[in-house]
């Protein structure tokens, strides 16, 4: 298995594939499948009750273990998840919010128990709770606790493993849920600012590390199929991003300055309706953010183009990592300094965009930052108003979807001739594995040592540690060792700090004009 890849000219980004399914074995042999076909890392899809706090036993997961990610309720299963993988030699990012920390304390006593040394260890989480509330929904505490839970996960990670990403700052879902380009890119932004400014005032980093916070940063971002657009929205965040950093936090090092961001390309973009069209739909947003050297992403990952009609099997995953290979391999894009420079239309859409986000992020800073706008539904309105805007323009004809709403006579597909066939589907009989499972996790651990640890966990939580907030990462690291699964963990953590629902932003969103025939 090829750790890294032999070649003599590799990409300038890690490639990678969201993947994740069924069970922790399954996901395993998947991830070794991918990894002998060329993939340079891991992008780890958990379910939905691995990411709101349940576990598979819970009524609150059935019917949703292994649907749209891998179940990982406690150490047993991360040990599975990665069996055979050595990780202190893979990039591995987890897509996680709510439940980062303690996925992120999972993975690291894993690596641990492989002989790895944690400052080794390179990847992502997630961790961008404020999009959960603008876009995705799985969130599960208000945002000052959340906050704190991702504070202290940032905070924790630059002193103890430098080469980890604590938080991926997601525009990603923004885009899904409506932002328009400047809207993507202040809304990230401003969350950016309300974590490093919770993380310098936490006092947990030294003012003269705060650089290494800065440049530990990362961004994932959402690229559409209108290329020149997307790829001068790249070039302006990176430019916004460098300012922001030198500037509000004083960060001297261009190269703790840099803009790093990995990309997913539009899945919500790919249609149901000639899904065959999803191929060059991927290939031309690929190209928005790999073509321009100057805004480059640093990791790529491409979704199948059968993702709108169910969960990809291997082949079309392999069919994914395969456009990444062609264009890295065998075009010359790798071979040229960046195309763009100097090109006044390039320009011009740059400064356009940077102005448009520079009016918005003083809005909402002037509202009292990131958190106030989730609490008062400004920013879920804003995004509410922009999706309705695009759904009226594509249902009017005045945006066209090839496939959808023109061009819409079509040869019978082959790809689709069977159904059945032609996506992969969960057996049913995986949630009651999981279920059984992890009841016999339950009865073959320490059950002195698991109060024991949550009840750490929640002294730790309600700051009964000394005058300032404890930081919650080793308390959550006493759990995993201890064998505390993801909705005890969860649970201890909602007893003290509740739970949350956010507002909606329908009631202050404005309608764009009516829907043609």
């Amino acid at each position: 298995m090829p750790y890294p890849s032999d070649s003599d000219r590799d990409p300038p980004w890690v490639m990678r594939t969201y993947a994740g399914h069924s069970s922790a074995a399954e996901s395993n042999a998947l991830y070794r499948r991918n990894l002998e076909k060329g993939q340079t890392g891991l992008s780890v899809a958990f379910d939905l009750p691995t990411q709101t706090g349940y576990d598979p036993d819970d009524e609150l997961a059935r019917g949703e273990v292994g649907k749209v990610g891998v179940p990982v309720a406690h150490l047993g299963d991360m040990r599975a998840l990665f069996d055979g993988i050595p990780l202190h030699r893979m990039n591995t990012s987890m897509t996680i919010n709510a439940t980062a920390m303690w996925l992120l304390a999972l993975y690291e006593v894993v690596a641990e128990e492989q002989g790895a040394d944690p400052a080794l260890l390179a990847g992502t989480i997630q961790n961008d709770i404020v999009k959960e509330y603008l876009s995705r929904g799985t969130y599960v505490f208000p945002p000052g606790p959340s906050l704190r839970l991702i504070t202290d996960t940032v905070a924790y990670a630059v002193t103890r493993l430098p080469r980890w990403n604590p938080i991926n700052f997601c525009s990603y879902h923004l885009q899904d849920a409506g932002a328009t380009p400047v809207q993507e890119i202040a809304y990230a932004l401003c969350t950016a600012i309300a974590v490093l400014d919770a993380v310098r005032d936490s006092g947990q980093v030294p003012p003269e590390r705060f650089g290494s916070v800065v440049g530990r940063i990362s961004f994932f971002v959402n690229a559409g199929v209108r290329f020149v657009e997307e790829m001068c929205k790249l070039r302006a965040f990176g430019a916004l991003w460098d300012g922001l950093t030198r500037d509000r936090y004083g960060v001297t090092d261009p190269r703790q300055r840099r803009f790093r961001y990995g990309v997913q390309v539009n899945s919500l973009g790919l249609t149901e309706a000639q899904p065959e069209n999803n191929v060059q739909r991927i290939v031309l947003e690929m190209l928005g953010v790999t073509l321009s050297r100057d805004a480059r992403a640093r990791a790529v990952q491409l979704p199948a183009w059968n993702e709108a009609l169910g969960l990809p099997r291997p082949w079309d995953q392999q069919w994914s990592l395969r456009l990444q290979q062609v264009l890295a391999y065998e075009s010359d894009l790798l071979e040229y300094d960046d195309l763009f420079a100097g090109s006044r239309v390039v320009e011009a859409k740059v400064a356009s965009i940077m102005d448009g986000v520079r009016a918005e992020v003083d809005r909402v800073q002037g509202m009292g930052g990131a958190v106030a706008a989730v609490e008062s539904g400004y920013m879920k309105s804003q995004l509410v108003a922009s999706l309705a805007e695009r759904r009226r323009r594509i249902e009017a004809g005045e945006e066209t979807v090839v496939g959808v709403n023109r061009f819409t006579s079509t040869e019978p597909n082959p790809l689709l001739s069977d159904l059945d066939s032609a996506i992969q589907t969960v057996n049913p009989a995986m949630e009651r594995r999981a279920v059984e499972a992890v009841r016999q996790w339950r009865a073959g651990r320490d059950a002195a040592a698991v109060e024991e640890a949550l009840k750490g966990l929640r002294e730790a939580a309600q700051c009964r540690q000394g005058g300032a907030e404890a930081n919650l990462m080793p308390a959550t690291l006493h759990c995993a060792r201890a064998g505390v699964t993801t909705g005890e963990w969860a649970g201890a953590l909602r007893e003290v700090f509740g739970e949350y629902r956010a507002p909606t932003g329908v009631s202050g969103a404005t309608g764009g004009g009516e829907a043609g025939a």
